[in-house]
């Protein structure tokens, strides 16, 4: 099914999980893509596996590489379609532990590379008719201990993508969120819990099916990228599992 064929998809936070298993299904459906990353190995290794598939490393927590990111698309590839903001990062961290630069990180990670990504493609996406769809999480619908950088982030995920729904709907430009939760990725693997942390509480958070393949995630965000989903606009979408609907 080539739903993105002569379509281009810029999707950032590929060099690995829910980033690389979009650039791979996006790919396979027709599309070009910039795959966005910090790794430079990884991010080749993704490219390579993908095929159609153009690396792109930067570090997006700098507003100026945002611009940078959305720019090469355009200069590769003559064109944008589909922004993926997939870039994030989480740190578990007690509330009164956090530094003024661990706090600002977090929101420039997850939050300013939203903003700074969407507001350099939509210029060019409005030419195109394309679309953004903005990775949260669940802890963008609902409080997640030990994350409140990261959960605010992610709320504020949501509410943009809620602003430039409403800012844009007299437009072509559609605007929706994926709130995944928990993946079986690299990061899900390698994350560091707080010594006395409440593993009760870190757990509230967690599906009572498990972990979800990020491959699941992806056709999510694939299907809400396409035309089948045109209608769709300003939409927070969560894939966990049913966890939230309890």
């Amino acid at each position: 099914m080539q739903r993105f064929a002569e379509k281009v998809v810029l999707v950032t936070g590929a060099s690995s999980g829910l980033g690389a298993a979009c650039v791979q299904l996006f790919a396979a459906q027709g599309a070009r893509v910039l795959a966005v990353g910090r790794d430079t190995g990884r991010l080749e290794a993704v490219a390579r596996e993908a095929g159609s598939t153009t690396p792109h490393v930067a570090d997006l927590a700098d507003p100026d590489a945002c611009r940078g990111a959305v720019a090469a698309a355009v200069e590769t590839h003559g064109r944008l379609d589909v922004l993926v903001n997939n870039a994030g990062r989480h740190d578990f961290r007690i509330t009164t532990d956090v530094t003024r630069d661990q706090w600002s990180h977090d929101l420039a990670v997850n939050l300013d590379s939203v903003f700074y990504m969407s507001q350099a493609a939509i210029p060019h996406l409005l030419e195109t008719g394309g679309n953004i769809v903005n990775v949260a999480s669940v802890a963008g619908v609902m409080g997640e201990s030990y994350s409140a950088a990261y959960s605010a982030a992610k709320h504020g995920v949501v509410g943009m993508t809620k602003a430039l729904a409403v800012e844009y709907v007299r437009t072509s430009l559609r605007v929706n969120c994926v709130c995944p939760g928990g993946m079986d990725t690299p990061q899900a693997s390698t994350i560091e819990v707080p010594d006395g942390a409440d593993w009760d509480l870190i757990l509230r958070v967690a599906s009572l099916r498990g972990l979800m393949s990020a491959d699941k995630v992806a056709q999510v965000v694939a299907f809400v990228a396409s035309e089948d989903a045109s209608a769709v606009n300003g939409s927070i979408l969560t894939v966990d599992q049913g966890h939230t609907a309890g």
